[in-house]
């Protein structure tokens, strides 16, 4: 029980008399400077006693009263006594005795005994009935799962190596370093040069020099009008009769410095001349003459068209040619033989006000033999008369399958309000008695053309189409929907991916690659022309041809960087078209020009990815005709043969073989 609290007591917080030391653990010395020792609970200053004399201290020492130890009280700052108790207790501590609690009893600690009996006061008796009866819980008897997480989690940690068992102790001394233990003596450079010495004085400069070097009068008052840059000397001759007599040299500091200058701002190194031929810095490529097949002269010239050639299209099989142009026609040729064996009219043409053939795309595979042709808004698909019967009809069926579908399309979507990205409708019975099986209307002119390697998609592109730029057609059920929401920029072309289900689309400066399945842009390409006029994929996938309107022609290899693996200005003028050979054991490119030149490569691509692509000039064709600034508009290889064919303005189309 805690003592109680009397109302009328000052302070509760100590029980500290009037006249103790309140100063706690501070030390007595911090006082020694003052006049007091301390203060008390009240907060007066407690005063140092008087001290004696130095006599009485004297006296003091040699009779010493009883229970005097030396010591001062810090509270006081008095002489510190021990009492007769105090005194019997530190002498049986002395003595090796226990002082007893009670002297009366065990003055002497006689009495006491170290080793008596434990009083067992808590478990000398035993009770029959426990504090609790319920009984023993489960899970005193079954192992605790808390204390094997916490084992799994040690075991886990020694798995992995964060917990090292019998690690051995690391060495905590300090560990010292000698930093010039394997330190190698500066090597002198071979081509360092001395610093020049000073030239040795002349006689001039002597103390006492010739009477033929002292200046004269009129020499001397010149030598001290001139300026000090035009002098021929920094001094004047002077004779003296002993060395003694020669006074300081007034200019010594400031040679000196001009000295200590010249050593360190003037470069000293023997330089030698390399002798390199220019022609061993060029890189080792292989000669022309061992990649050949290539094509090398014109064969064939296809004349018939009126105006410009803008496009040409090679079918699968490899034997027919089929051209488009400013006439508005389609014309197809035999390849071998040069001549026109099919024509038919589907634009205007420029010369009435009307639309060109812009571009054509044969569709995939050596069955139907559809041919895509874009004349304006329109796409017309066509299945040309020059195959087999069996060819023919299975084209025709091919495109009038998705008849069905677009119906149910249409009447699916029919409470919708929103315009339909393009228009499907059958041709005229005069179109399709001259080939043609459907016309796709789009609300822009279109420019470009790609097929999907399966054939049943293709892509158009229309540069004017704002957010419907890029329109992906399914020939199988004659639907067409936009892909992007919004156009990012002026698109210039579209293409799809070899094998992946990638589509790449082409702007003025970039070129973005979208994942159809994930519906997501995965990757932009930065080529670093002004204007991008085409692109072509390498059938490996791994590499892009892009061709612009500055004269560059750059090659990207994806595996490296999305900037050009190497970028090639062979051309005078603006790249309108640019294209690889897709058939197998052929590693050509070629890019055509507004110059009238077309350039043909040698482009090998191999899978290891240590190796990159070997890239060499061939051949440059000429023989179209630049008219009206236009050279040639676009270039395609054969499929199978390492022959070329390119449209020119010139209102030709020629094989290059």
């Amino acid at each position: 029980m805690y003592p109680e609290i009397v109302p009328a007591y000052d302070s509760d917080d100590t029980d500290a008399g009037a006249d103790q030391n309140a100063i706690g653990n501070i030390p007595l010395s911090t006082y020694d400077l003052f006049p007091h020792i301390g203060y008390d609970i009240n907060g007066n200053k407690i005063m140092r006693p008087a001290a004696g004399k130095a006599l009485d201290q004297l006296l003091d020492s040699i009779e010493l009263p009883k229970g005097w130890t030396g010591l001062v009280d810090k509270n006081t700052g008095k002489e510190l006594k021990l009492s007769d108790e105090e005194l019997r207790i530190v002498s049986m501590i002395q003595r090796g005795k226990v002082p007893g609690g009670d002297g009366a009893v065990d003055k002497d600690g006689e009495n006491y005994d170290p080793y008596e009996p434990t009083v067992e006061w808590f478990t000398s008796k035993t009770e029959i009935m426990p504090l609790s009866s319920a009984p023993e819980p489960k899970r005193r008897f079954v192992p605790s799962k808390h204390e094997a997480k916490r084992i799994m989690k040690i075991v886990r940690a020694i798995r992995e190596g964060r917990i090292v068992p019998n690690k051995p102790k690391e060495d905590l001394k300090t560990k010292y370093y000698d930093i010039w233990a394997d330190e190698t003596p500066a090597r002198i450079d071979k081509m360092a040069l001395p610093a020049p010495k000073l030239p040795p004085p002349t006689h001039a400069e002597s103390y006492h020099p010739p009477p033929e070097y002292l200046p004269t009068e009129e020499e001397a008052k010149h030598w001290q009008e001139t300026e000090p840059e035009d002098r021929e000397r920094d001094f004047l001759p002077k004779a003296y009769s002993a060395l003694r007599l020669v006074p300081g040299y007034e200019r010594f500091v400031k040679e000196r410095f001009e000295r200590c200058l010249d050593l360190y701002l003037a470069p000293r190194i023997r330089r030698k001349k390399l002798n390199i031929d220019p022609n061993s810095l060029l890189p080792k490529l292989p000669s022309p003459k061992d990649l050949r097949p290539f094509p090398t002269t014109c064969a064939t010239i296809y004349r018939g068209h009126k105006g410009r050639v803008r496009t040409v299209g090679v079918d699968p099989s490899g034997i027919w040619l089929a051209t488009g142009g400013d006439d508005g026609t389609v014309r197809i040729w035999e390849i071998l033989s040069g001549r026109e064996v099919w024509r038919v009219k589907i634009g205007t043409g420029v010369e009435g006000g009307g639309e060109a053939v812009n571009v054509l795309k044969w569709r995939p595979g050596r069955e139907g033999g559809i041919l895509a042709a874009a004349a304006g808004e329109d796409i017309y698909l066509l299945v040309p008369p020059v195959f087999d019967p069996e060819t023919e009809i299975q084209g025709r069926e091919l495109i009038a399958a998705g008849w069905g579908f677009a119906t149910i399309l249409h009447e699916s979507n029919g409470a919708s309000k929103k315009e339909p990205p393009a228009k499907w409708t059958n041709p005229t019975d005069r179109q399709s008695e001259q080939g043609v099986g459907a016309i796709v209307t789009v609300p822009m002119p279109v420019k470009q053309i790609a097929w999907h390697r399966r054939g049943d998609y293709f892509v158009t592109v229309s540069p004017d189409g704002a957010n419907r730029s890029v329109l992906i057609h399914q020939l199988s059920k004659h639907h067409t929907q936009p892909p992007f929401r919004k156009s990012k920029g002026l698109i210039q072309a579209a293409q799809f991916h070899p094998f992946k289900p990638h589509l790449l689309v082409a702007t003025q400066r970039y070129i973005r690659i979208y994942d159809l399945s994930a519906q997501k842009q995965i990757r932009t390409l930065l080529p670093g022309s002004r204007w991008i006029s085409s692109f072509d994929i390498h059938p490996g996938g791994d590499n892009i041809l892009v061709g612009s309107y500055d004269k560059r022609l750059l090659w990207h290899d994806l595996d490296l960087s999305s900037k050009p693996y190497k970028t090639m200005r062979y051309h005078e003028k603006a790249i309108r078209a640019v294209g690889y050979h897709h058939g197998a054991g052929m590693p050509l490119f070629a890019s055509a020009s507004d110059d009238g030149t077309i350039q043909v490569f040698h482009g090998r691509v191999v899978a290891d990815l240590m190796e990159n692509a070997v890239i060499v000039p061939l051949k440059v064709l000429k023989g179209h005709t630049v008219t009206q600034g236009l050279g040639v508009l676009d270039v395609e290889w054969h499929t199978r043969e390492c022959w070329l064919f390119s449209a020119g303005a010139d209102g030709t189309a020629r094989m290059w073989n």
